[in-house]
């Protein structure tokens, strides 16, 4: 079912520098691909007959609508979970009593050892307390450059697809692109880089065949039963890691020898292998770095990427959608290369990027185990029961979001920007950098750069998905597309 809102909430159409013309909108809302909630019954039978057993697809019509949900029936129970307080509260775990899910420890640890990513309690307060002012290091003025280069080069590959008109995988396009600019952020050099190419084939070998969720053992299977991995995952792993420790090593040796930071690059490595537990003075080991950068690889281009193959796929069905971030991009640049001045001059795009995050949270869920018996407000829970924190319900739950399942970027817009005082704001909470203590601390950076793609791309070039009408999202280690979108480009004409 498709919502209509008739509202002055349209398209702004800049004229010239001082003058906006609000353009009165009657177009029912978009809603993108996403599942018809239904009963629980019906909803794991849609899973098995779709073979693929998406998580998303399993989740029950009621989850959208109240706080608290047991989800389905399985053997250690699991607590579906979309108020925000509720949430916080589990997330800051101040009795340290419900730490980060067995099944996604078990996907991640062969990758990230037991890093920030997977870390619980006092270990993973330590190295948040050592990565968070390490990281503040990293200034997004100069990581901004990074990203520059990055979409300079790339936009070279789809101008060639555009000239043969050549059909390219969009979930490979922005994986390649996202790492490019993680990996100049990281080891101040390009994916192009032979060893850096490899860390990106493995990182795509592993996103795709990681068990990160298996429907059978999160029914049928007991609390912290081992996950066994595919052999070709467990072998992707053992490589990104040596592939890492290779790119890392003559850092660690460069910064013993010298101990002048100032003749090292400034980025993450650098930051992060000078970091200091403030109790003890020492730094993490070399198997620590090794997990942290891994952290940072991962959630540093695969999370954007996830949200940006949402966006293009969104912009080639809402084309009107793509010539107003081309305009504004136009209007603020006036004809100039975009910078960073120009990020904060941006709010429509900012708005597109925060509302697909909101309907595509990267992270789907955020699972915990309750390591002993007890109550989340009134539900009771037994030991090793399963707690989903659904940023991909919460984003939908009707009860707090105006048209929830349906596309609006200016459901964001300012109380003073609002031109329909009818128009009732949202309730629901953006929870897709987390809440409470472990709030991403890559937010900021990830924002940046794609407000940065989004202008850039949605400027020069226009979006046709040539199977759209197979396109659905899964719950895998993001929320991706369950087959790969296949997009064609144009250039865009100026007017």
């Amino acid at each position: 079912m498709i919502a209509v809102r008739i509202s002055l909430r349209g398209a702004k159409c800049i004229l010239n520098p001082t003058l906006r013309i609000l353009i009165m909108s009657q177009a029912p809302l978009y809603r993108p691909p996403a599942p018809v909630p239904s009963s629980p019954l019906r909803s794991l039978l849609r899973v098995i007959r779709q073979g693929d057993g998406d998580l998303l697809s399993l989740v029950p019509a009621e989850a959208y609508r109240k706080p608290l949900t047991w989800l389905g029936y399985s053997r250690r129970s699991i607590l579906l979970i979309n108020d925000t307080d509720l949430c916080r509260e589990v997330l800051h775990d101040k009795q340290g009593i419900f730490p980060k899910n067995d099944l996604m420890v078990g996907a991640l640890e062969g990758l990230v050892g037991n890093s920030l990513f997977v870390s619980s309690s006092e270990q993973w307060r330590r190295q948040r307390q050592m990565i968070d002012p390490a990281f503040s290091q990293l200034r997004i003025n100069t990581a901004f450059t990074s990203m520059v280069v990055a979409v300079d080069d790339y936009q070279s590959t789809l101008d060639q697809h555009v000239s043969t008109q050549q059909t390219f995988s969009l979930d490979k396009a922005m994986s390649h692109l996202t790492a490019d600019i993680i990996c100049r952020t990281i080891f101040s050099q390009p994916l192009s880089s032979d060893i850096a190419g490899d860390v990106f084939n493995d990182f795509l070998l592993f996103e795709r065949s990681v068990a990160s969720v298996d429907l059978k053992q999160l029914i049928f299977g007991k609390p912290w039963a081992r996950i066994e991995q595919p052999a070709e995952v467990v072998t992707a792993c053992q490589r990104i890691r040596h592939h890492i420790g290779t790119m890392l090593d003559p850092r660690i040796e460069a910064l013993s020898s010298t101990g002048d930071l100032a003749k090292q690059p400034d980025d993450i490595v650098s930051a992060v292998i000078t970091a200091k537990d403030e109790q003890s003075g020492e730094a993490f080991t070399r198997e620590e770095l090794i997990d942290q950068i891994g952290v940072f690889f991962l959630a540093g281009h695969e999370t954007t990427a996830s949200v940006l193959t949402w966006v293009f796929f969104i912009l080639s069905q809402q084309p009107h959608v793509a010539q107003r971030i081309a305009d504004d991009i136009n209007h603020v640049t006036q004809g100039q290369d975009l910078q960073m001045e120009h990020m904060r001059q941006l709010p429509y795009v900012r708005h597109v990027f925060r509302e697909v995050l909101r309907l595509y949270p990267p992270i789907t869920f955020l699972p915990r185990v309750a390591q002993q018996a007890t109550r989340i407000a009134d539900k009771k829970l037994k030991r090793g029961a399963m707690i989903m924190i659904s940023p991909w319900t919460a984003h939908r739950n009707a009860l707090l979001w105006n048209n929830a399942d349906c596309f609006d970027p200016d459901r964001f817009l300012d109380s003073s920007e609002q031109t329909n005082p009818a128009v009732k704001a949202d309730k629901g909470t953006h929870m897709s950098f987390g809440i409470g203590p472990r709030v991403c601390i890559g937010a900021s950076f990830a924002t940046t750069e794609a407000v940065l793609i989004i202008g850039r791309l949605a400027q020069r070039y226009t979006f046709h998905t040539k199977n759209a009408e197979v396109v659905r999202p899964v719950a895998r280690l993001t929320t991706r597309p369950a087959v790969e979108i296949q997009m064609q480009l144009k250039h865009r004409k100026t007017t």
